[in-house]
């Protein structure tokens, strides 16, 4: 698949200028959760999921469901702040319908208080859900962003899928961080007909990663649902510009999804390497979006529905965290 021109016209622009309140911290959070089906409950004629998911659709999903979701998102972030010292700086979401679902978890639930942003682009996804972005307007202000479109796989086969964000945020000493949100391809149809698409996926987010390395950029912290664990195909193009931080706890036997009672880790980041030299990532495991894995030991995360039943839960992900050393 080729490179887009426009990437390094657009990385050479001049970032616009940032006003900033409160002060910088010597820690950076960084977040990422894939949401499962984060729908509004309201049918807006959408496609076959924004029916599915509505109050007359199949699933049931009513405006009481779509609330408690709401607020089981925004006490997950709050157990984070217990975890981890303080609510994330910066939090990449997948599988979300549009800029109304998470403005609804910033505006209607405690995590209103926190002075959070938001940065969404609508996506030609087949189903109808997109990659967002929130960060503490307190700690980073807005640089830039942009969306980059997935639009064929490495065969040359047009494909509709996510776009991956991309965010420029600048601290209160005006360094930058680059953000890119990815939710790749699934393994849907095969490795013969999914391959080709993470791949292509893949090649977008590090030919933007490549560029911002080529323009002296340092701070780039690539997160997202890959679909595949650190061991797949796709990541080996990432080498030779970004650290996996998933590398160890994949070696570990952890995950972010579990399936037949294994895990598996899908959900993560790609630093590039002045990031991997002063960071860490861990998984989160809050107990109240867990239960126990029927039929296999241990625990799993509580979906939203198991199949067409509703079970209450968040997401069948569990969120993911990077703790990044500032100086």
């Amino acid at each position: 698949m080729r490179v887009y021109r426009h990437i390094a016209v657009f990385l050479s622009a001049v970032l616009f200028p940032v006003c900033l309140t409160g002060q910088d911290e010597e820690v950076m959070l960084v977040s990422f959760w894939n949401l499962e089906n984060f729908f509004d409950y309201e049918d807006g004629g959408g496609g076959g999921s924004d029916r599915e998911f509505s109050s007359g659709g199949e699933r049931h999903w009513t405006k009481s469901r779509y609330w408690k979701k709401c607020h089981g998102v925004a006490k997950t972030v709050l157990w984070m702040a217990d975890s981890y010292g303080k609510v994330p700086d910066v939090m990449g979401v997948a599988e979300v319908e549009n800029r109304g679902v998470m403005q609804s978890v910033l505006n209607g639930t405690l995590l209103k208080k926190y002075g959070y942003r938001q940065v969404h682009e609508d996506s030609p996804d087949a189903r109808g859900i997109d990659v967002a972005l929130i960060y503490r307007e307190d700690v980073f202000g807005m640089a830039e962003y942009r969306a980059f479109h997935v639009s064929e796989d490495m065969d040359g086969k047009p494909m509709k899928t996510r776009d991956i964000l991309y965010v420029c945020l600048e601290d209160a000493d005006r360094e930058r961080y680059h953000f890119l949100v990815n939710h790749h391809p699934s393994k849907y149809g095969g490795a013969s007909v999914s391959v080709p698409k993470r791949l292509a996926a893949m090649d977008v987010m590090v030919s933007v990663c490549d560029s911002l390395v080529r323009a002296g950029e340092k701070n780039i912290i690539c997160m997202g649902d890959f679909n595949d664990t650190p061991d797949g195909d796709a990541f080996r193009m990432a080498g030779k510009c970004l650290v996996n931080m998933a590398v160890t706890l994949h070696r570990q036997g952890r995950g972010t999804i579990r399936y037949g009672g294994k895990w598996e880790l899908i959900d993560m980041f790609l630093v590039s390497a002045d990031v991997a030299g002063r960071a860490a990532m861990d998984i989160c495991f809050p107990h109240f979006a867990a239960v126990p894995d029927g039929g296999h030991s241990g625990w799993k995360p509580l979906r939203t529905y198991t199949g067409p039943r509703y079970t209450g839960g968040i997401s069948d992900h569990l969120p993911v965290m990077l703790r990044v050393n500032k100086y």
